[in-house]
């Protein structure tokens, strides 16, 4: 489709009629003992990317990249860790080069500051990726106190999808869907996707796909 941007997984592009607009911020948000992060890293490889990490370090993220079984591409890493993080993330988000992605992970440590300049924060990021026709996505962990806070309604909210990973045991089985119970641009998937999250990501065809 026109003016989407793929994202590189051939699951979500085919629900998604292409892919994301540019200048879209998706919320991805998922459980910390989930394999989330698979998906972050293959959405490396679809094009030029700017991989804000704000807990772990840049080695642990390039070593874990590199250790990737599924396709991926050589994103610019940078911590954000430092005193003044909202400033620190603004000044590499302006930086960011047009019709690139944008990776932060995670958004609980951004979350935890203040609402009025963490609000001026995510206006200031949505304007940079129209700005530059990219795309960005924060990773949103489930179950802390950020998932709680106010500051996380408010990343939601700001959000122009909403992509949500459920990890269920079922019997001896673990089973990942993923759903999208917001996305303004039109075209939403109505029905959740199953999801193998082991080597890469790809469709679950062992069962019917609900």
């Amino acid at each position: 489709m026109v003016d989407r941007l793929e994202t590189g997984i051939d699951v979500l592009d085919r629900k998604l009629d292409g892919g994301l607009p540019p200048g879209s911020v998706i919320a991805y948000t998922a459980r910390p003992a989930s394999q989330s992060e698979l998906l972050l890293y293959e959405l490396t490889a679809a094009r030029g990317t700017l991989y804000l990490t704000t807990e772990r370090s840049t080695t642990v993220i390039e070593h874990a990249i590199d250790d990737s079984p599924s396709a991926v591409g050589s994103p610019t890493i940078r911590a954000v860790t430092g005193d003044a993080l909202l400033e620190e993330a603004r000044q590499l988000v302006d930086a960011l080069p047009d019709g690139a992605n944008l990776i932060v992970d995670t958004m609980d440590t951004l979350e935890r500051t203040s609402t009025d300049e963490y609000v001026d924060f995510l206006n200031d990021l949505k304007a940079r990726m129209v700005e530059t026709g990219s795309v960005a996505v924060l990773h949103c962990l489930k179950g802390r106190a950020g998932d709680r806070s106010e500051n996380r309604a408010r990343t939601i909210h700001a959000a122009d999808a909403v992509f949500d990973l459920r990890t269920d045991v079922t019997g001896t089985e673990l089973e990942n869907h993923l759903t999208i119970p917001k996305f303004r641009s039109g075209g939403q998937p109505t029905e959740s996707i199953k999801l193998e999250l082991t080597e890469e990501v790809e469709i679950d065809t062992s069962r019917d796909i609900a």
